[in-house]
């Protein structure tokens, strides 16, 4: 089929460190992976290099429509199968290839009998010594600092709104559910990934009120707040572009809840320490996976999915909880970038690293015959990493000459104590 050109490039943002409004976090995640393999996952995959093919236009893909579907489908989908055209009728025909090859991968979701539940962190209510069991915890996360409290609750919320991230996935062409239970192997991936995430966020808000050290109902009016008002990625119902988002902001995720499990640790807060550590786990595998999805792309449409990831990689990348708000504080998501980046949960040069990790995690620059424009692209995104370390050198410098700020008036969620 004919392949439509790909989209202009946007023009370079205002560099994203500086505008950055970094840190937060999160996306999305859930696993059982040890402690001592958070940080160590890897995808231990060869890049496959493209084959000699002839293109369309400018675009070499070596995309073919199945015969039929390896998976059962309704007479729905198979109706929308054959009327769906959208914005990229192209990248549908990659995702449609890709299908078998996301089947192969769904292992990389837990099984529930594997996986770990909230429960398993938190006092067991219906026990006799469950009290003891809650003083335990409030003993141990009493002398938790306001700021690293403040990078917790940050990442509860961000976890808490896990309804908008599901309905963006089913946003990407080629990548959606039509039915709420379609057996095709990107649906499966996205029911799947939903059901390990939402634990995350359901495990760290019962902790956190059994802390006692948050104000529960400001973290709940934020957690509706940012629900309400969603959040946009400028994915434009690209599905390379959401793979690429997904591959950054799951590594992003896994940064902060590493950085913050090991602040815990610090603070004496070991079970907190050890939960948000298993969080992180579950980020880990998922980035695996999304990174993993990512070179196939690659493998069948190293043109046009370089010249994406190069467009993704030179705008800024917007952070899930970029429009937080408790109804007081307008700059909520900036005041809580700025207490992270200080205390080094996810900072300006996390940033500037995982593009640096992705460019060579793709090996991007050991692609050759590829098209003019995507030559160009593979060019740009090549010289990134150095730019942005720069940038982000620069802000870290200015962060840490910041003054000292009374949390307790820009933070709703904070308790003051006595």
């Amino acid at each position: 089929p004919r392949l439509h050109r790909r989209e202009q490039i946007r023009s370079v943002c205002p560099l994203l460190v500086v505008k950055m409004r970094t840190p937060a976090l999160l996306l999305i995640a859930a696993s059982t992976l040890p402690a001592t393999a958070v940080g160590s996952v890897r995808t231990g995959m060869t890049m496959r290099r493209p084959v000699s093919s002839t293109g369309c236009g400018s675009i070499r893909c070596t995309a073919t429509e199945p015969p039929a579907a390896s998976f059962p489908l309704t007479p729905l989908e198979v109706e929308y199968r054959e009327r769906r055209r959208g914005l990229h009728p192209h990248k549908v025909e990659v995702l449609t290839q890709m299908e078998p090859y996301v089947g192969k991968h769904l292992n990389i979701l837990k099984t529930v009998e594997d996986s770990w539940q909230p429960q398993d962190f938190l006092p067991d209510l219906c026990r006799e010594d469950w009290r003891e069991q809650v003083e335990a915890v409030r003993k141990e996360c009493a002398n938790l600092p306001d700021e690293v409290l403040v990078a917790v609750v940050g990442d509860t919320v961000t976890e808490e709104a896990l309804p908008t991230y599901q309905t963006l996935l089913n946003t990407f062409e080629g990548m959606e559910d039509p039915t709420g239970t379609s057996q095709n192997p990107w649906a499966r991936w996205s029911r799947g990934w939903t059901a390990e995430e939402n634990r995350h966020g359901d495990l760290l808000n019962k902790f956190l009120y059994v802390s006692g050290r948050v104000d529960m109902r400001a973290m709940e009016v934020t957690v509706q707040n940012l629900i309400r008002d969603g959040f946009n990625p400028q994915g434009e119902k690209d599905p390379y572009r959401g793979i690429i988002y997904t591959s950054f902001q799951e590594r992003a995720t896994k940064i902060s809840h590493q950085n913050v499990a090991r602040l815990c640790g610090e603070y004496g807060a070991k079970t907190l320490a050890k939960l948000t550590t298993r969080i992180a786990g579950d980020e880990a595998r998922h980035e695996m996976a999304y990174q993993l999805f990512f070179k196939e792309m690659l493998r069948i449409d190293p043109d046009g999915a370089i010249i994406t990831f190069n467009n993704m990689m030179k705008a800024q990348i917007t952070m899930p909880a970029e429009l937080m708000t408790d109804g007081h504080n307008p700059r909520l998501f900036d005041d809580f970038s700025r207490v992270a980046q200080k205390i080094g949960v996810y900072t300006a040069l996390d940033y500037a690293d995982i593009i640096d990790y992705l460019v060579k995690e793709f090996e991007i620059e050991a692609f050759t015959g590829l098209s003019p424009d995507a030559q160009e692209a593979q060019e740009q995104v090549c010289k990134l990493p150095p730019r942005y370390k720069k940038l982000a050198e620069r802000s870290l410098k200015s962060i840490g000459t910041a003054k000292e700020e009374d949390l307790h008036y820009k933070f709703s969620w904070l308790l003051r104590r006595a």
